[in-house]
């Protein structure tokens, strides 16, 4: 009994990530005006989705293949043959800066409904919007966080500024002469990581007392107030691709320190209400939202049937992309099987119509909430496409030969703590050598021809 509960509680949490996204969507202006309203070519129709930074993009510099491929996907007056939607893990804009960033690079115009930023899909977490939230990162947080409903929000420098004695790594920050007076907040309900922030000493000394003060750093430290508040954070990328030779240190990084200092001081594990961003389900659940109201606006009456993921990093956009793969395979195993057995109700389907579900843990899926719910059709399957222009490199590291190699057997794993590590699942589907590649591939695919 207690495996069909699990079961049952796995396909639950599996089938809620739909529809409470695709009811936001249908609320939210779309603008078509980027589509030119054609047939599907092909014997199915199908949708992109690109990651940026290593596919497109080298830090501002544009990759010469990213201007190329794009001339294969709109028309002569520069509409969309096709849906396009843009996910990357970057979080520290706003949609329409990334948009026009990406319009100037490309050369055609993207509009902020193909941009899916890491952390997008917290507008469906709405049972923290109206908590006082404390949110980490760079560049316009507190206005990010309050695009995506957060209506209290609370900035790292706005708490140094309110405990002036809490930053005093930097000795040029710390308080000359007389020490100004506390101001004191209202206790702080929750933290959001967007990304990784300029002063990173600043931010890890703020969140972790915050962590334990239970959100009031006029308390003293407790590692007894367990489990902390909660902690949301987006984009799990521990490396990424910019003008440098090698890679960077991304967010992921960033949490990995703060997973440490916390457990050093605690001697307990740092939990996360959420986790999202590629590869959790929830991100790529968003994106197929996005595809499917871009295909609507091309006038195609079909379904998607496919999603093709092209990205550099086999840890997030290969991995992601394959785990929302297996999620989508599952799902339909359990449609399918439901509809043999007749007269099962979907919304409470049998145990073993769902076998396999309860291998996604509930942080792979993006987190504990259930934040969608649907009954609508998914696409048949996604693809994941490698290019080498990123993090990934033919000449600096191969794919593992065999999937079912151990992880010390393989190489260290760049995926997040909480993701258990499933070699196959970094495995693409293709490997190319840039996005013009991939895109031509995907043309071949599908039928599609390429001028």
């Amino acid at each position: 009994m207690q495996r069909i509960r699990s079961l049952r509680t796995g396909w639950q949490l599996l089938k809620s990530q739909y529809e409470r996204a695709a009811k936001h969507l249908d609320s939210a202006p779309f603008s078509p005006r980027s589509y030119s309203r054609v047939s599907p070519q092909g014997p199915n129709s199908f949708g992109l989705l690109f990651d940026i930074d290593g596919v497109l993009v080298r830090g501002r510099t544009p990759i010469p293949a990213a201007k190329q491929c794009f001339r294969n996907l709109v028309d002569s007056s520069g509409k969309y043959k096709v849906p396009v939607v843009f996910v990357t893990n970057a979080g520290n804009c706003m949609r329409q800066a990334k948009a026009e960033h990406l319009s100037d690079m490309l050369d055609v115009e993207v509009s902020p409904d193909q941009v899916m930023l890491s952390h997008s899909p917290l507008r469906m977490f709405t049972k923290f919007h109206k908590m006082r939230v404390l949110v980490s990162g760079q560049g316009p947080v507190e206005e990010v966080a309050h695009n995506l409903g957060f209506q209290d929000v609370v900035t790292i420098d706005m708490l140094r500024e309110a405990y002036p004695v809490l930053d005093v790594v930097d000795h040029n920050r710390r308080p000359k002469d007389s020490v100004p007076p506390t101001k004191g907040l209202r206790p702080i309900d929750a933290v959001i990581l967007f990304g990784e922030p300029i002063r990173w000493e600043t931010n890890f000394q703020l969140i972790v007392d915050v962590l334990l003060t239970n959100g009031n750093p006029d308390n003293d430290w407790s590692s007894q107030r367990y489990p902390h508040i909660p902690v949301l954070a987006c984009n799990m990328d521990l490396l990424w691709m910019a003008e440098a030779k090698n890679p960077r240190f991304g967010h992921g990084m960033f949490l990995v320190c703060l997973e440490s200092l916390y457990k050093k001081i605690t001697g307990r594990e740092l939990k996360y209400e959420a986790l999202i961003g590629k590869p959790s389900v929830v991100t790529y659940n968003y994106a197929e939202l996005l595809v499917k109201q871009q295909a609507e606006s091309l006038g195609w009456t079909s379904p998607v049937k496919r999603l093709y993921a092209i990205g550099d990093n086999p840890m997030a956009d290969i991995y992601g992309a394959n785990l929302y793969n297996r999620y989508l395979q599952t799902s339909q195993r359990a449609k399918a099987q439901m509809q043999a057995k007749g007269g099962a109700h979907a919304s409470d389907p049998p145990a073993d119509s769902v076998d396999g579900v309860h291998q996604m843990t509930s942080t792979e899926l993006g987190g504990g909430s259930n934040v969608f719910e649907t009954s609508e059709e998914l696409p048949g399957g996604c693809s994941s496409i490698l290019v080498c222009t990123g993090v990934y490199s033919r000449d600096q590291q191969e794919l593992p030969s065999d999937p079912n190699q151990t992880v010390t057997e393989q190489r260290i794993f760049h995926g997040h703590r909480d993701f258990r590590f499933d070699p196959s699942l970094t495995q693409p589907s293709f490997v190319v050598e840039d996005v013009k590649e991939a895109v031509e591939l995907v043309f071949q695919q599908e039928g599609w021809p390429l001028e």
